[in-house]
């Protein structure tokens, strides 16, 4: 007689949202490992790492940070295509408060001078980061009022900010390009304190989020709406609000992910700041587990995570001498993998490997 015995431990393991995207990076970095040499050589420097794995998450902070918020977006069965736009509004806001008169035609010298002082800021920066995150909450808010309250459509509705956000920003700079000398401010994306100051931004807006969604009702909330926003509108949640409050928290998390995308590079790119950014937080969502479209259970470390796979694929594709316009097919590729991987044949043969057949007689 054959007795068929499942292992609660093992399918625990593999129906987790984290197993599929920390698999997908393991394998990614098991590429690194076998092609580029020396890729995870970690080298200190005056007391901070450094080290092609250390870029990794550098450069994948904004995207992370993106991820963040756009995770409560997409579990309430909407999605947000202005992020990038977001980050370019915050970055001009961030640089005029600053440098205000980098709009004027003509400036006398001892203005020309401070305005090249790296100690100089017209507003302190206490000022500069919360008018600026102010400003970007409010765009989220934007967002929120025309998808939970006007009922447009979430990816028709974040499409009008998406297209206007960046003539916005270069409406709010006259079009200028307005350079950020003030060292302090540059910190938030270039400073280090043994690890990269963004990573630490990162690690600080994801526990927030982490205690607002695991800790009170928020989360449990979110993904109600998301698996059916008429049940739960039925059942005493205001649907509505939680969708409002989903938006507003991923334009707050647009705005810091602007403010460290323009101090990484000083300057106020309306244009290129968190341009095709959108793409890259959906697809970071999307690969930890969160179903768009339908929403429902989501996880923040595996969004997480999946913003550090697509970073660590740009990287390593550079490391590997990729060249750059090829970096979209290869992404291209990644999405057909991750779809694969969440298929229910996939799920079902996994499902398979975990079942132990034990004989007996």
């Amino acid at each position: 007689m054959k007795q068929t015995k499942f292992s609660p431990s093992l399918r625990k393991i593999t129906e987790s949202k984290l197993f599929f995207p920390t698999l997908t990076l393991a394998l990614i970095l098991l590429f690194d490992l076998i092609t580029v040499p020396n890729f995870f050589s970690i080298q200190i420097r005056n007391g901070n790492l450094y080290g092609s794995l250390i870029d990794i998450f550098r450069n994948a902070s904004a995207v992370m940070l993106l991820s963040i918020g756009m995770t409560l977006v997409i579990a309430t069965g909407g999605v947000d295509l202005s992020v990038g736009a977001v980050m370019a509004i915050a970055a001009s806001v961030a640089a005029l408060l600053m440098n205000p008169y980098v709009l004027a035609t003509e400036l006398p010298p001892h203005l020309m001078k401070l305005i090249n002082d790296p100690q100089f800021t017209y507003q302190p920066l206490w000022i500069v980061i919360i008018v600026t995150l102010i400003v970007a909450t409010i765009c989220g808010l934007w967002n929120g009022l025309l998808v939970a309250y006007v009922r447009i459509q979430p990816m028709v509705a974040t499409l009008i900010l998406m297209i206007a956000g960046r003539g916005i920003a270069q409406l709010i700079t006259n079009g200028v390009r307005i350079q950020i000398f003030y060292e302090p401010y540059a910190f938030i994306g270039q400073g280090w304190k043994i690890l990269p100051f963004s990573l630490y931004l990162v690690a600080f807006v994801f526990v927030i989020a982490w205690i607002i969604t695991r800790r009170t009702a928020i989360g449990l909330f979110i993904e109600s709406v998301g698996i059916n926003f008429r049940s739960s509108y039925f059942s005493g949640i205001d649907e509505k609000k939680i969708k409002l409050l989903a938006y507003s928290f991923c334009g707050l998390c647009a705005g810091i992910a602007g403010l460290v995308a323009s101090s990484n590079i000083k300057t106020s790119d309306a244009y290129n700041i968190g341009m095709t950014l959108e793409l890259d937080a959906i697809l970071a969502v999307v690969i930890g587990g969160t179903v768009m479209g339908i929403g429902g259970r989501f996880s923040l470390l595996a969004s997480l995570i999946g913003a550090v796979v697509i970073q660590a694929i740009t990287t390593s594709m550079y490391a590997i001498g990729v060249q750059a316009f090829a970096l979209q097919a290869i992404k291209g590729l990644v999405v057909i993998f991750v779809i694969l991987l969440y298929s229910e044949q996939v799920r079902g043969f996994i499902r398979k490997l975990t079942v132990q057949k034990e004989a007996k007689p």
